[in-house]
C-alpha cells in the first residue's frame, strides 16, 4: 500500500532540513520555522490544535505555535518527521486518510516560495488521492461561491458546485486543485474560464479552512 503521506512528510522535512528555518513560505508571514511549529501543535497539541479551525481558540493556538517555533530547530524537524502514534490525526489508522493533502499542500508551501519552482510530475496513485480530497473541499469551500461552478481534473472527474449564478469552469491537475481550493491561489496552476467579475473575485477569495 502506498503511503503517500509519509512521503510528502519525508519531502517536506527534508527540505526544510536544507533549507533552515527561516527559508520563507507561501504562507504570508511565516518562515519554515512558524511551518514546522504549526505541524507540531496539529499532531503534538489537541488542547491547542483546535484554535486551527475554531476562531475563539486561535489565539491560545497562536501562542503556544510560538512557543514551540521558539525551540531548537534540530529537535522542530525531529517532532515533524517522527509523528506520535498516539495522535488523533497521525496515528497508523488515521495518518493516509488525515495528512496526505495536509502534507502535499505544505510541501508546495515552502517549495513555491522559492525561485525557480516548478510543478512536480506526481504519481498516478497520489494524482487520485488528492483528487479525491479535492473534490470534497470543492463541495465544501465553494459550496456558498455565488457563482455556477464546474471544477475539473482532466482525466479523473469533475464536480459541480457553488449557489448559482454566472458560469464558471476551474480545470487543472488535481494537486493544483488542491493548492487553489485550500486558499493557494496565486501559486496554483490552473485555468479559470468566465466572465472577468465572478472569476477575479474567485482568485482573491477565502478559501480553505
Amino acid at each position: 500500500m502506498s503511503r503517500y503521506a509519509r512521503t510528502e512528510r519525508e519531502a517536506l522535512t527534508d527540505l526544510m532540513s536544507t533549507l533552515g528555518p527561516d527559508a520563507p513560505t507561501i504562507n504570508e508571514g511565516w518562515t519554515t520555522r512558524d511551518l514546522a511549529a504549526h505541524l507540531v501543535v496539529r499532531e503534538r497539541r489537541p488542547d491547542a490544535a483546535a484554535g486551527i479551525a475554531l476562531a475563539p481558540l486561535r489565539g491560545y493556538a497562536e501562542r503556544v505555535r510560538r512557543e514551540i517555533a521558539a525551540g531548537d530547530w534540530a529537535d522542530l524537524l525531529g517532532q515533524v518527521r517522527r509523528p506520535p502514534v498516539w495522535s488523533p490525526v497521525s496515528n497508523p489508522l488515521a495518518d493516509e486518510l488525515a495528512n496526505t493533502l495536509e502534507f502535499f499542500i505544505h510541501h508546495e508551501d515552502v517549495r513555491r516560495a522559492q525561485a525557480g519552482w516548478q510543478p512536480r510530475e506526481l504519481p498516478a496513485g497520489l494524482d487520485r488521492a488528492l483528487w479525491r480530497r479535492s473534490s470534497t473541499l470543492a463541495r465544501l469551500a465553494l459550496r456558498r461561491f455565488p457563482a455556477q461552478l464546474l471544477v475539473q481534473a482532466p482525466g479523473h472527474g469533475e464536480v459541480a458546485t457553488g449557489r448559482g449564478g454566472e458560469p464558471l469552469r476551474l480545470v487543472g491537475a488535481p494537486g493544483e486543485l488542491a493548492l487553489f481550493l485550500s486558499g493557494r491561489q496565486r501559486v496554483a496552476r490552473v485555468q479559470l474560464d468566465g466572465a472577468p467579475g465572478p472569476a477575479e473575485r474567485l482568485r482573491g477569495a477565502k478559501l480553505g479552512f
